[in-house]
């Protein structure tokens, strides 16, 4: 597979994060947090693409999780 396009959701299996394809920075990937954030760079060979069901259960959480933090 080649490198995920921007907006892709993916996990970045160095780190255990999940965040979204921003862009390229150097050899590296530019990846977000699904709901905002800090960005980091993600070594592509260390990349995987998220299955739809299971981009769509980590925008649930990120979700759930700002509506927990702002209802405080």
């Amino acid at each position: 597979m080649g490198t995920p396009h921007i907006g892709t959701p993916v996990r970045d299996t160095a780190s255990g994060r999940v965040g979204e394809v921003m862009g390229r920075h150097g050899p590296y990937l530019l990846l977000r947090p699904l709901g905002g954030g800090r960005e980091w760079d993600a070594d592509p060979a260390r990349v995987e693409v998220l299955a739809r069901d299971e981009a769509l259960s980590a925008r649930v959480a990120e979700a759930n999780a700002r509506s927990g933090r702002g209802s405080r």
